[in-house]
């Protein structure tokens, strides 16, 4: 039996630790807590039940990322030079600016913190390489009262010694209204290596076309390539992928495998939001790879 936890962050922490104690698994909604000691806790618990902690980073299903990670990992790319991406959505006034996600007392953080996690879990995800250091610039210009941040833009190394980018933003002025808006999005990924890159962007999140380009001897005869998805309808939230992660969630908390997205893959992305918010206030490149 598993429990699925989907409240405010300042309320995730110890429900998840409860959940634990009466030794269920558990499939938590993101980023689990306020900050990466909160998370850390979670996933301690967890490791002392011997329970499955899942984390809903689904995007790591989605064809078109799972077909990036396939070409990086196959070296189509050659060694990895960098990483950039870009997540704008509708603007805090189309979000109510009352609701708790945009207060930092039980969010943590804004942006940053609740959508742009999922792009620093892709980076890594389809990278296969760690984020090592951060600096960052963050600010509220929304002129809602709200106390998080709704831009931010992060610089980062990897420890390959790729560098990459993340700017993230509730800036959509003409999007429309909603959370539920699905296609009131501005995204752009690019990934580029020595031998090839590939990208996407769209107003879908992700967006149903991967481009691609390698000089590798494999791809000699079709150099630049496309791939096009049209993704299966289903009314579960995060589509037919959606419902494939979490399925291997399931078979993870039943001995098949490991969960999609574990408890360490969402403390590690809390500890770079974490950096990111401590290298915004200080002026300083945070260190992550002791």
């Amino acid at each position: 039996m598993f429990v699925v936890t989907a409240v405010a962050n300042d309320r995730s922490p110890d429900l998840c630790r409860q959940a634990l104690a009466k030794g269920r698994h558990v499939f938590a909604e993101k980023p689990i807590g306020k900050t990466a000691n909160d998370v850390a806790a979670v996933v301690d618990a967890a490791a002392q039940q011997g329970l499955t902690l899942g984390v809903c980073y689904q995007n790591r299903r989605h064809p078109l990322v799972v077909e990036a990670r396939n070409i990086v990992s196959q070296g189509l790319l050659g060694e990895l030079m960098s990483v950039n991406m870009q997540l704008i959505t509708t603007q805090v006034r189309f979000r109510n600016p009352a609701h708790w996600l945009f207060q930092r007392s039980r969010a943590g953080g804004g942006m940053l913190s609740w959508l742009g996690c999922h792009y620093l879990d892709m980076m890594r995800y389809v990278s296969g390489d760690e984020i090592v250091a951060v600096s960052a610039q963050i600010a509220t210009r929304s002129g809602e009262e709200i106390d998080v941040e709704d831009v931010a833009t992060l610089a980062l190394r990897f420890r390959s010694g790729a560098v990459g980018t993340l700017h993230v933003g509730y800036a959509l002025a003409l999007s429309g209204a909603g959370y539920e808006n699905r296609q009131g999005y501005a995204t752009h990924v690019n990934f580029n290596g020595r031998m090839g890159r590939i990208e996407w962007s769209g107003a879908s999140i992700p967006p149903d076309v991967l481009h691609a380009e390698s000089v590798h001897p494999a791809w000699a005869s079709a150099p630049r390539r496309e791939f096009k998805y049209t993704l299966a309808e289903s009314p579960a939230y995060g589509g037919a992928h959606g419902v494939a992660f979490l399925r291997e969630f399931i078979a993870a908390t039943q001995g098949v495998g490991e969960a999609p997205a574990t408890g360490q893959d969402a403390l590690r992305v809390a500890q770079i939001v974490d950096a990111a918010y401590l290298a915004a206030s200080s002026g300083r490149t945070i260190d992550l790879s002791v």
